[in-house]
C-alpha cells in the first residue's frame, strides 16, 4: 500500500456530556476501548496508512491528551523496546503529532468547523500538489479497519470536489440519517425534510480541501483568531447544494462511541 501523502486532523475537543460521569475526569478520546484509548484506534489506522502528520484539537482536559501521546506516534510498539530509532527508521515508522489547544486559547471547544479553520494554517502549511488537502475525523469514533487509502486521495485530487465524505448505514441512535447519496454520480445530497430518498449517517471521516472553509461556504476569518464556534454540517450542506461534495458508503466496522452503554457494548463484543 502506498502511504497516504496528506496530513490528518483528529477532532478531540468535545466535552462528552453524554458520557458523564466517565468524562468528568477523563477526556472522552482517552476512554478505554478494548484495552486502548479510544483515539488510539484512528491514530493506529492513520499510521498504518503512512500518514505523515496528525493535528489534534483539544479543549476539555486536553492536557491529558497531549501528555498521553506526546509529539510522535509509533504504530509498532515493539520498537519502543529497542534502542532509539535511526532517522530513516523514524521516517518509516513514526507519525508526527501536533496540537491545537482550543481550551487554552479560547476557554473551550470551537466545534468542528471552527476548530478546523483554527488549525488550517498549520495543517495545510506545506507547498505542493496536495498541500491544501487533508483527512479529518472524530477521535471518538471506532472504525479500526478504515484504510485511509492513497487511491482515495488521488481520486479526490483529480476531482473538483471540495469534500469527499464517508457515510455509513444508519445506527439505532440515528435512524433518520444525515445526508443522501446519488449512486450514479457519487454526489452527497442535502435532502429536504420531505424527500423520500434514503439518508445515511455521516461517519465523521472525510477528505477536504481548504477551499471549503472559505466564502461562500464558510465565513470564519482565516485561522479563526476570535475563536468563532461553528458546526461542520451547515458548511457541508452549502457545498452539497453547489454539487461540490462527493461520498462513499462505508460498510466496515464503525461505532459512534457516544454513550456509556455503547462503550460497554463495544468492550463486551467478541
Amino acid at each position: 500500500m502506498n502511504p497516504t501523502s496528506v496530513p490528518a486532523m483528529l477532532l478531540a475537543a468535545g466535552r462528552g456530556e453524554r458520557m458523564r460521569p466517565l468524562t468528568d475526569s477523563t477526556p472522552k478520546p482517552l476512554l478505554q476501548v478494548r484495552g486502548k484509548p479510544l483515539m488510539q484506534w484512528p491514530l493506529e489506522a492513520l499510521a498504518r496508512a503512512g500518514c505523515p502528520r496528525v493535528l489534534i484539537n483539544t479543549a476539555w482536559l486536553g492536557e491529558q491528551i497531549s501528555a498521553t501521546f506526546g509529539d510522535n506516534f509509533d504504530p509498532h510498539p515493539a520498537y519502543n523496546k529497542r534502542e532509539p530509532l535511526s532517522f530513516s527508521e523514524q521516517l518509516q515508522h513514526t507519525m508526527v503529532l501536533q496540537y491545537s489547544h482550543e481550551g487554552i486559547d479560547f476557554g473551550g471547544a470551537l466545534e468542528t468547523a471552527g476548530g478546523i479553520v483554527r488549525a488550517l494554517p498549520r495543517l495545510c502549511s506545506n507547498v505542493g500538489r496536495s498541500h491544501d488537502v487533508f483527512w479529518a475525523l472524530a477521535g471518538d469514533v471506532y472504525a479500526p479497519d478504515f484504510p485511509f487509502a492513497q487511491a482515495d486521495v488521488d481520486r479526490f485530487l483529480a476531482s473538483t470536489a471540495l469534500a469527499h465524505i464517508w457515510l455509513v448505514p444508519n445506527p439505532e441512535h440515528n435512524p433518520g440519517g444525515d445526508f443522501g447519496l446519488e449512486a450514479q454520480t457519487g454526489l452527497a445530497l442535502n435532502l429536504h425534510a420531505t424527500s423520500a430518498a434514503p439518508r445515511y449517517t455521516f461517519s465523521t471521516i472525510g477528505l477536504y480541501r481548504s477551499g471549503l472553509f472559505a466564502p461562500p461556504y464558510c465565513h470564519i476569518p482565516p485561522g479563526n483568531p476570535h475563536g468563532v464556534k461553528a458546526a461542520l454540517a451547515p458548511v457541508l450542506r452549502a457545498a452539497m447544494d453547489a454539487g461540490r461534495v462527493t461520498a462513499t458508503l462505508y460498510e466496515g466496522r464503525w461505532t459512534d462511541v457516544g454513550t456509556p452503554e455503547r462503550l460497554a457494548q463495544l468492550n463486551a463484543a467478541d
